[in-house]
């Protein structure tokens, strides 16, 4: 189950896919002509803090990783049906 970055994780893990998504947002902003895929980070850049958006493009990675590796389709909805579980009745 991956439902975010948290600190209490693998630090390397995190530190590497934090350092990759930097990287990547700092391209971005530099990058004189924006692209599909950029106008996501773009958005972000937009509504929230460089770091905040960082974290967000590491957050995805993490995702698609994970999905990629455990050979299984994204499922949008895990979240709220995690939540949906966890209501104590």
């Amino acid at each position: 189950m991956l439902l975010g970055t948290s600190k209490r994780g693998d630090s390397y893990l995190r530190k590497l896919l934090v350092h990759g998504a930097r990287a990547v947002v700092a391209a971005v902003r530099s990058s004189p002509n924006v692209q599909k895929q950029d106008k996501t980070i773009m958005g972000w850049l937009a509504r929230k803090h460089m770091n905040v958006a960082v974290v967000a493009m590491a957050n995805r990675n993490a995702r698609t990783w994970a999905v990629i590796t455990k050979e299984r389709n994204f499922n949008r909805n895990f979240c709220d049906q995690l939540a949906n579980q966890l209501v104590v009745t």
